[in-house]
């Protein structure tokens, strides 16, 4: 059974475990499910997400593999990594997502990266609900030790308050 490495993946215990790389605007919230002109969650246990502002909002962690438990003998066999995240935005203000995870070794240099062009959702175009994206890393090679995990966005009509995009049920499993 895999677990989530990541801590505080919904914003449970508010921000806690979290660092914030970029916290703009009227900085990072954590609201309860559905939220003003939000959508519900589909899945069950999940009550909160993180917020945004009009200005960028980034936060991340850092996940050690040997501290978690791993050894170095299942971190040389490449396991497979998957990194899952829940994005929605607002149904009266357009906003944008990023997301970027990188496997790093011991000196924390880049083995492999996941980052893809950022989201732009616009409520004239798009229902805003919930969306996940997901990525497996495979056959990336040896030295894995740390997973940097960071994700984030903005509103784009730099609205003051939290009307940015909305994240919450991340998770980064390790298959082994």
């Amino acid at each position: 059974m895999t677990r989530n490495l990541l801590k505080n993946p919904s914003g449970e215990e508010k921000l806690e475990f979290w660092e914030l790389t970029e916290n703009g605007g009227s900085q990072w919230k954590v609201e309860d499910m559905p939220g003003d002109c939000g959508h519900d969650f589909c899945i069950d246990g999940v009550a909160k997400y993180f917020v945004t502002s009009f200005e960028l909002c980034l936060k991340k962690q850092l996940i050690d593999l040997l501290e978690e438990g791993f050894s170095d003998q299942q971190l040389e066999a490449q396991p497979a990594i998957t990194v899952e995240d829940w994005y929605c935005g607002r149904t009266d203000c357009g906003c944008n997502y990023q997301i970027s995870v990188c496997l790093l070794d011991e000196n924390h240099e880049v083995i492999q990266e996941f980052k893809p062009t950022p989201v732009i959702l616009d409520p004239e175009f798009d229902d805003c609900s919930w969306k996940q994206i997901r990525h497996t890393f495979t056959d990336y090679g040896p030295g894995l030790r740390f997973i940097y995990f960071e994700h984030g966005g903005q509103d784009s009509k730099f609205w003051d308050g939290w009307f940015g995009v909305r994240v919450t049920g991340s998770s980064v499993t390790v298959e082994v």
